[in-house]
C-alpha cells in the first residue's frame, strides 16, 4: 500500500475525531485517462455512504489546524497528474526510491503501468486567495475489472497470489498511498478511508488487498522483527496465504528487535487486516513489503459504526 511515510498521530485515537470536511461518498467516477481514453466500471449503485452517521464529535485543536479539504475522484489527466506529483515528492524525495517510470512519463512524476487502469483518489485543499488549492492525499483503487484489463494487480508483481483467486471478483487493491509532510495529523487519512468504503460500498466489494511498507534504512532488521510477531498475532488462515516472489531474507536478519507496527499498519490491523504471509523485498523503493488482507466481514463493530454507519 505504500503508506511510507506514516502520520504523526495514533490513528486508532483519531477515529473517534472529525475533520474538516466530510467526503461525500462517490459514485464510480467516469474520467478521461491519461490517454484520453474513457475508463469503464464495474455497475455502481447510488451509494448510501460510509458516513451516513450523525457528523462526529468536534475534533481536538490539533485536528482543528487542519485546513478545509475536499475530497475527490480524479476524473482527468490533470489531476491524475497531481497525485503523480505528491507521490514522487513523498517517496523519491522522502522516501529515496529508485523509479523506473516509462519513457512517456514527465519529469517529476511517480507513474507505472497500473496508473491508466486505476481510480485515483484524492484529498485537495480548498483555494483560497493567499494560496491554490493542492493535493495532500492520495491512494490509488484497482477494481477487480480493472485488473483483468491490465492482466493482474500490482500486488501480483511482488507476491503468488493463487490462493486469494476465489476472492477476486469482489477484491480490489490498494496502492501508492501517501500525505504530504504538513498534513499528516491523521485527518488527511481518515478522509481517504471514508471515501474508500463509500466505494466499496456503491461497488459491492467485500475485500481490499494491498502491500503495506516497511522501511529498510537499518538494513531489514526492524521488518524481519515486525513480521516475526505479526504471524503469531495477524497472520491469515492457510487458504489465503501467499509467497513473496522476492523475499525479505527473515532468517539472516534480527528477528528480537521489540518493535510496533507503523501508525498506518497498525491502523490497517485494528480494522480487521490480516498478514498474508512473509514479506518481500522491493528494491526499487527499499522497502519490505507486508501482503494485507481486509475483508468488510472482518470489520470490527465499532469501526463498522464509524465508517458504516451501521
Amino acid at each position: 500500500m505504500k503508506e511510507l511515510p506514516n502520520p504523526t498521530m495514533p490513528l486508532v485515537s483519531l477515529l473517534n475525531l472529525g475533520f474538516r470536511r466530510q467526503p461525500r461518498a462517490p459514485a464510480v467516477p467516469e474520467r478521461r485517462g491519461l490517454n484520453d481514453t474513457p475508463s469503464r466500471h464495474e455497475p455502481s449503485p447510488t451509494p448510501t455512504g460510509w458516513h451516513a452517521t450523525p457528523p462526529v464529535a468536534a475534533p481536538e485543536p490539533q485536528a482543528a489546524r487542519e485546513p478545509e479539504f475536499e475530497v475527490l475522484w480524479a476524473r482527468h489527466a490533470d489531476e491524475v497528474r497531481s497525485a503523480q506529483r505528491l507521490r514522487h515528492d513523498v517517496f523519491v524525495g522522502e522516501m529515496g526510491a529508485r523509479l523506473t517510470p516509462p519513457p512517456s512519463a514527465p519529469a517529476g512524476h511517480d507513474v507505472d503501468l497500473f496508473d491508466d487502469f486505476c481510480e485515483h483518489l484524492l484529498v485537495r485543499t480548498l483555494a483560497t486567495d493567499e494560496a491554490p488549492a493542492q493535493v495532500i492525499g492520495t491512494y490509488r483503487v484497482l477494481t477487480p475489472t480493472a485488473a483483468r484489463r491490465a492482466g493482474g494487480y500490482y500486488s501480483e508483481t511482488e507476491f503468488d497470489l493463487t490462493r486469494l483467486r476465489p476472492l477476486r471478483d469482489s477484491m480490489a487493491e490498494l496502492g501508492r498511498s501517501c500525505v504530504h509532510p504538513e498534513h499528516r495529523s491523521g485527518g488527511v487519512i481518515l478522509a481517504l478511508w471514508g471515501a474508500l468504503a463509500a466505494f466499496m460500498s456503491a461497488n459491492r466489494l467485500d475485500s481490499v488487498v494491498g502491500c503495506a511498507s516497511i522501511g529498510m534504512r537499518d538494513g531489514g532488521h526492524t521488518a524481519a522483527s515486525l513480521w516475526h510477531k505479526l504471524q503469531a498475532s495477524h497472520l491469515a488462515s492457510l487458504e489465503h496465504q501467499v509467497r513473496p516472489r522476492l523475499p525479505l531474507p527473515v532468517d539472516d536478519l534480527d528477528q528480537t528487535l521489540d518493535v510496533e507496527p507503523p501508525a498506518l499498519v497498525k491502523g490497517y490491523l485494528r480494522c480487521g487486516a490480516k498478514v498474508l504471509g512473509a514479506p518481500a523485498w522491493d528494491p526499487d523503493f527499499n522497502t519490505a513489503d507486508l501482503p494485507l488482507l481486509l475483508r468488510l466481514s472482518d470489520l470490527p463493530a465499532r469501526y463498522r459504526r464509524h465508517f458504516l454507519g451501521a
